[in-house]
């Protein structure tokens, strides 16, 4: 087994086709990545470094950096990034690339599958052309699938082989192939009739999530003015038994996922001379949440008379979800960069984030620390934004030290009422 790109994706699969019995060997273009697996260490915070460790000693799970390797793997998966340019429009370098690099060291008998999200006829138009281009039939001397990846990060219900396994083929030989490629280890495969079936389900499943936030973020907007709290709402509607399906408001959309797929899919659609006004606006709506949070820390700062110019500011909660250490996209950046461009000096504080990481996208942070959990530090605030909320923190600690809170989560929900008073729902 190959698996090419060893992060959140990548990193879990490759350990459930070693724990499986399978030799795999896991590439990527990071040897900080590959020298850590190899060492038998985790760098996602979620994934304990015993497992790795443990596969790493029963000579099922190795690390390396050299795509010649490839040659020697009978089923290749790529679990490389597909984000969006600064357009909003995909980006996809990182599966061309990959697919390129690999090229040459590709050999008859081989299954390629990709699981990096993308807009449908990705698997075709990239992969299989490139792959005939160069000599191989798909289908005969070669196989080639997609199968979108479902994990959540930090979510102990769902390993990577107890979540069902959507898998669409290029041909029906090769959905034999991804059937018997992925029914080796995961519980449960769901065959689809295409590539393009499979690769539009991943977006459905993203589209279907960012659509119903967006509709409880425009709803939190009117019950703010209102003075009715939102959350009290969700609670209320959710003992309804059908029908219904509880979605949370936030400071914006994180993660590699809901705020990146639907734009794959609006875009590929103006090709067919397709509007897709009802993805677009829920994306509108998500995308405009950090605006309103600064304005609510304004006006949450007004009641004590002071501006946000010039005020101290710390944001808690630097992921884009609670107890993992994923930041990829978080709206928790757009919050540092508005509240900063508006005078505020801005820290963080985040238990599952030590130090910003280097990334494309927040360079301008890297480097830049979480400062303590303590009284003496967070008194200094003027302005606490709770934009993530970890179960390892303590609200009613951060209640007694902080002057004022502005809550994107409704962790400050089981405060008592003398409490709730410096808090204001955002």
């Amino acid at each position: 087994m190959g698996v090419i790109g060893l992060g959140y994706v990548g990193l879990p699969l490759a350990l459930a086709y070693a724990g499986g019995g399978f030799k795999t060997v896991g590439f990527d273009i990071d040897d900080k990545k590959t020298s850590a697996i190899n060492a038998g260490t985790s760098y996602i915070k979620h994934i304990a470094a015993d497992s790795i460790a443990t596969a790493i000693q029963s000579g099922n799970l190795a690390a390396t950096t050299d795509f010649s390797q490839i040659r020697e793997i009978d089923a290749i998966i790529l679990c490389v990034p597909t984000p969006l340019d600064e357009h909003f429009e995909p980006d996809l370098s990182y599966v061309v690339g990959t697919i390129e690099s690999i090229l040459p060291h590709l050999r008859a008998g081989q299954t390629i599958s990709l699981e990096s999200t993308t807009y449908p006829g990705t698997t075709a138009e990239e992969l299989v052309t490139r792959i005939e281009a160069a000599g191989l039939t798909v289908g005969t001397d070669v196989h080639v699938v997609y199968s979108p990846e479902r994990e959540d990060p930090g979510n102990p219900e769902f390993a990577a082989t107890n979540i069902p396994k959507v898998v669409g083929g290029h041909t029906p030989a090769c959905l034999k192939a991804g059937e018997a490629l992925y029914g080796s280890v995961f519980d449960q495969v769901v065959p689809v009739s295409s590539t393009q079936v499979a690769e539009l389900t991943k977006l459905l499943e993203n589209i279907y999530r960012s659509v119903n936030i967006g509709l409880v973020n425009e709803l939190k907007l009117v019950a703010d003015q209102m003075g009715i709290d939102i959350w009290e709402v969700i609670q209320a509607a959710s003992t309804k038994p059908f029908g219904f399906k509880a979605f949370y408001p936030g400071p914006g959309l994180g993660g590699h996922c809901i705020p990146i797929d639907p734009f794959y899919l609006t875009w590929k659609a103006r090709e067919f001379g397709v509007h897709t006004r009802f993805i677009e606006l829920a994306g509108e709506i998500n995308r405009a949440m950090p605006t309103h949070i600064v304005r609510r820390c304004a006006d949450a700062l007004n009641q004590h008379k002071k501006a946000l110019n010039g005020s101290k500011v710390l944001l808690v909660g630097l992921a884009y979800k609670p107890n993992v250490d994923d930041d990829r996209e978080s709206p928790s950046y757009e919050l540092l960069d508005r509240l900063t461009s508006q005078g505020a000096e801005v820290d963080y504080h985040d238990p599952y984030v030590p130090v910003i990481r280097p990334s494309r996208e927040h360079s301008h942070w890297a480097g830049k620390p979480s400062v303590a959990w303590d009284q003496a530090t967070i008194q200094n605030y003027d302005l606490v934004l709770i934009s993530t909320w970890h179960d390892c923190l303590d609200i009613h600690e951060l209640a007694q030290w902080s002057k004022f809170i502005v809550d994107t989560r409704n962790a400050t929900a089981k405060l008592p009422p003398e409490q709730q008073t410096k808090v204001l729902k955002a």
